[in-house]
């Protein structure tokens, strides 16, 4: 950005770039669209941040976000305590609620194992999901986790360590898509689909 356009804009360009999707380039679309609808766009933004950054927190039972905790998730109690669903970030769980097929409980790790980023079982929430487990009450655990190298070597720690005879560990089906068409499918989801194929 040229210097003429002041600290503030660079700084507002800057941090915008750092989101996940948003490049310089786009960063700088982004700023632009925001100053020029200041009043529409810009003011309620800044409010809206300055009001989410004071008021969310993560779920001191499950670790999802929101404006109380426990989360309104964890506090309803029409849901199956029995049922856990472990997922990546909150992201998969907003995903999975959207879709309306679970109506059990939740638990966000806040990322993957990942020998590469330096991310070990101590910097996720696994200890926490073992204390939910070893609790008595759960008598499933789906792991809803990325279909990745990372993904599956975290699935394959959990389950290792919350296995036992009184809780069942299970994975989301993996395969062809509602609406997909073979010759579109990568050679890894038609693997995933053979493996997981059922009596018709």
């Amino acid at each position: 950005m040229a210097a003429s356009a002041g600290p503030e804009i660079e700084r507002l360009i800057s941090l915008l770039a750092k989101l996940p999707g948003l490049g310089p380039r786009s960063a700088r679309r982004a700023a632009l669209a925001l100053l020029k609808r200041r009043e529409q766009l810009l003011v309620p933004l800044a409010a809206s941040l300055a009001e989410t950054a004071e008021k969310v927190v993560s779920c001191s039972v499950c670790g999802a976000p929101d404006t109380r905790d426990p989360c309104a998730i964890c506090s309803d109690g029409s849901r199956d305590n029995g049922l856990i669903c472990v997922v990546e970030e909150a992201g998969a769980l907003w995903a999975m609620e959207r879709s309306g097929a679970f109506r059990g409980k939740y638990h966000v790790l806040g990322g993957l194992l990942s020998a590469l980023d330096g991310v070990g079982p101590e910097h996720l929430r696994i200890a926490e999901l073992v204390g939910r487990v070893r609790g008595g009450a759960v008598r499933e655990v789906v792991l809803a986790l990325p279909a990745t190298v990372d993904g599956q070597t975290t699935a394959h720690y959990v389950a290792e360590r919350i296995s036992g005879p009184e809780v069942q560990v299970t994975s989301l089906a993996r395969g062809v898509p509602v609406g997909g068409e073979l010759d579109w499918l990568d050679d890894g989801t038609i693997v995933q689909a053979m493996r997981a194929r059922r009596p018709a």
